[in-house]
Order: C-alpha cells, then sequence, then structure tokens
C-alpha cells in the first residue's frame, strides 16, 4: 500500500512539473514596458498598432465624382473626440481604424447617397513604424526614409539584456513575412531587410 501511495505521488509531481514547463502560444507583440508613441510619449494600445491615433493627420483624397469635378483634398488632424468631419457626412469616427477600413467606412457615407460614383482614398500623412518587444523604448516612431530592421532596432534604443537576437519578427500588413537573426545580419549587413511604413518589428525574449 506503502509502495502504491508513493507511486502515486511520484507521478503526480511528475505531472505537476510538466504542467508547469508548458506555455500556450505568445500573443503577438508583448513587453515588459508599454509602448510609447515617440512623438507624443503616451502609451500605444498593441491591438491599434498601424491604426490611427489622435492627433493623426488624415488625408482624405476623392476622384472620378460626377461630370470629372475634382472634389477638394481633405487634410485634417484626428480630433480629441476620435472624429474627423468631412463635408456633406459630417463627423465620422476615424480612431482605431486603418486607413482601408475609414476609406470603406467614407466612400459608403457618400455612395450612393450624395455621389452615384466615387473614388475615395485614405492615407496617414505621417507614416510610421512600430518596434515593440525586448528593446528598450518600445513604441512607434515616424518613417523619414529608408531604414533597415537593425537600424529601426537601435531607433528604439537597442536590445534589452533579454532579447533574443536570433528570434525578430517582422509584421508586415498583419502577417509575419520574416523572422530574422540579427546575429547574422551584424556579420552579413546585406542580409538586413528594409523596414516599409507600417511595418512592425517584434524581438522575442530569451530563453534561458
Amino acid at each position: 500500500m506503502k509502495t502504491l501511495t508513493r507511486f502515486i505521488a511520484i507521478i503526480s509531481l511528475a505531472l505537476c512539473i510538466a504542467g508547469c514547463g508548458t506555455t500556450g502560444p505568445e500573443p503577438a507583440f508583448t513587453t515588459n514596458a508599454p509602448a510609447l508613441d515617440s512623438t507624443t510619449n503616451t502609451p500605444i494600445n498593441p491591438q491599434e498598432v498601424g491604426r490611427f491615433n489622435n492627433g493623426d493627420l488624415v488625408v482624405v483624397s476623392f476622384s472620378g465624382g460626377p461630370g470629372g469635378d475634382q472634389i477638394p483634398q481633405h487634410d485634417e488632424r484626428i480630433k480629441d473626440d476620435g472624429t474627423i468631419t468631412l463635408p456633406l457626412i459630417g463627423s465620422i469616427k476615424a480612431v482605431g481604424k486603418s486607413p482601408g477600413t475609414l476609406q470603406h467606412e467614407i466612400q459608403n457615407a457618400y455612395v450612393p447617397k450624395y455621389y452615384k460614383r466615387l473614388n475615395v482614398t485614405v492615407k496617414p500623412f505621417e507614416q510610421f513604424f512600430y518596434v515593440q518587444g525586448q528593446v528598450r523604448q518600445p513604441g512607434r516612431y515616424p518613417y523619414s526614409g529608408e531604414i533597415t530592421v537593425t537600424k529601426a532596432i537601435t531607433t528604439a534604443g537597442g536590445f534589452t539584456d533579454y532579447a533574443n537576437k536570433k528570434n525578430v519578427k517582422l509584421v508586415r500588413e498583419g502577417d509575419a513575412i520574416l523572422i530574422l537573426n540579427c546575429k547574422k545580419i551584424e556579420e552579413d549587413p546585406a542580409q538586413d531587410p528594409k523596414v516599409l511604413p507600417g511595418d512592425q518589428i517584434y524581438v522575442k525574449q530569451r530563453i534561458w
């Protein structure tokens, strides 16, 4: 009986240890410190990376209107209530939306109520890239010209002591397109890919 009890205790302990060593899927863009917008020094919600924020300058352009008339381009910073105000349709919420989503909503607000056909294009005036995870200053940074992944990480303060330099994720339009080994890139800079506006870089934590 004592032998059976001891056996059950050993099995239970083994299962407990195995359970502690199991982790679920890693959530996208987690970090120990809140990501900050480098232009405003305010926290960024990771779920809103690549979406419009309060104060962003939104550019709305129109084409294909009735009679070929040119409708003036509309440039406006998102107000504190998260909206912009457009001719005819009035106020429309922009904060938290991607350019594509906002473009679709504006198009539907104009057509067919005000125009039989009209093409709407929405884009941010200022362009950004995002660096998250194990960097010293995670956040959103203005895209001001050609920049590579390692230079973007340097812009974000460089790697932390816990960074896994062999596992850096480059995300474009919501999908991971590259898993990078920055140690190899240090040896061969030609492997350092370019960052595009809206790209997200995530540096994973090293497993000891």
